[in-house]
């Protein structure tokens, strides 16, 4: 291959890729979608924090005096100790045949 020959090559490559830039999103959407972007929207309204919230049942009123006495404790080192969970049944198994 000659010097020109691998310059038009570059030259056709570097055009190439610049006009690769030029191609707009509606040419691989339909006409007039009007869908187009939804699932972005709704996930950003999805992480909107409601600021006046409703909810259906009572929320949980939490006491004070029982969180005090729960600070007491754990100062005086009288913490309760919490009921063991076992969290895996025991059984092993093994991915291959």
């Amino acid at each position: 291959m000659s010097i020109d020959s691998r310059l038009r090559c570059v030259a056709l490559c570097a055009v190439l890729a610049m006009s690769a830039g030029c191609v707009s999103n509606t040419m691989f959407e339909a006409e007039g979608d009007t869908q187009f972007g939804d699932a972005n929207r709704q996930t950003m309204m999805a992480q909107v924090i409601d600021p006046d919230p409703q909810y259906d049942e009572l929320v949980h009123v939490s006491s004070g005096e029982h969180a005090a006495e729960a600070v007491e404790r754990y100062r005086e080192g009288r913490v309760r100790e919490p009921d063991t969970i076992r969290t895996t049944s025991g059984l092993s198994g093994s991915g291959g045949d």
